[in-house]
């Protein structure tokens, strides 16, 4: 699929409906602007979700593995 975007002053481009349909990309989607010897190329840009641990979640994981611990001891018998 080809088409013709703008460049706004602000430096903003839209993409068409059709076209992020067809991308399958949604609102506040990231993409990954690279100049290639061809010219411009978006595509999207993989995200993962990240946890950052408080004191409540490194407990559990310390309990988690004494119990785990607890059990390969047993079976090790």
């Amino acid at each position: 699929m080809k088409t013709t975007l703008t460049v706004t002053g602000r430096g903003v481009i839209t993409l068409p409906a059709k076209l992020r349909q067809a991308m399958g990309l949604a609102a506040n989607d990231q993409l990954i602007a690279e100049t290639t010897p061809d010219g411009l190329l978006l595509r999207p840009a993989v995200t993962l979700p990240i946890e950052l641990y408080n004191d409540e979640r490194l407990r559990e994981f310390d309990a988690a593995e004494a119990e785990l611990a607890a059990v390969l001891k047993m079976k090790s018998r």
